[in-house]
């Protein structure tokens, strides 16, 4: 499950139980990812912020599918077998789609541009660039994002959402935080409020 200690649902108290509880799905379930703070939970407390500010708000204009797209590419491009299990079936949720949800997962594996909108192909690019080679952005890699019709609020979170995958990932592979005992593709879908942090 995770290459070091992890304090379970059952076993845990005071402020961490209540940590747990806010991100609990069926049966108590809480994900590996989010145990793994279990001995700093202050470090959870920001992890879950972020996650749920950056791919989950609703003053995100970035459609949620695409949010995840990225996820899954930066997890792939990462190796991170755990956020790309997690993330792909959320994906596969939100575009309810399977077919469809394959073929821009092979795509992306292959690296083939999956999308007919330039902006999304775009926006691809640019979060392969800040997960390979990130010292080599320039100016120019946003103008290009620019001219495809992003917004500066959309590259921001294109931005974001990369970049929270990247911290995840490293959590994840740092830690050898495993799938084991966790509910595949639960997410926290309500995304009106920023302080629930359920898991559904």
């Amino acid at each position: 499950m995770s290459w070091i200690k992890i304090i379970s649902f059952e076993e845990a108290t005071g402020k961490l139980k209540r940590l747990y509880s806010k991100v609990t799905g069926p049966s108590n379930n809480v994900d590996n990812i989010m145990m793994v703070h279990g001995l700093r939970p202050h470090t959870m407390t920001g992890h879950m912020a972020l996650y749920k500010n950056v791919l989950h708000n609703s003053n995100n204009t970035l459609p949620k599918w695409f949010l995840e797209t990225i996820g899954v590419y930066v997890s792939l491009l990462n190796k991170c077998d755990y956020c790309i299990n997690h993330h792909f079936e959320g994906l596969k949720k939100l575009i309810d789609n399977d077919e469809k949800s394959n073929q821009i997962k092979t795509d992306l594996q292959n690296g083939k541009a999956p999308f007919s909108e330039a902006k999304y192909n775009e926006a691809l690019k640019y979060s392969e660039k800040l997960t390979l080679r990130a010292t080599e952005l320039v100016e120019e890699d946003v103008v290009t994002l620019r001219n495809t019709g992003l917004t500066d609020g959309e590259i921001l979170e294109i931005n974001q959402v990369a970049a929270y995958f990247n911290y995840a990932n490293r959590t994840v592979l740092g830690l050898g935080v495993s799938t084991k005992g966790d509910v595949i593709g639960l997410s926290p879908n309500n995304s009106d409020d920023e302080n629930n942090w359920n898991h559904q």
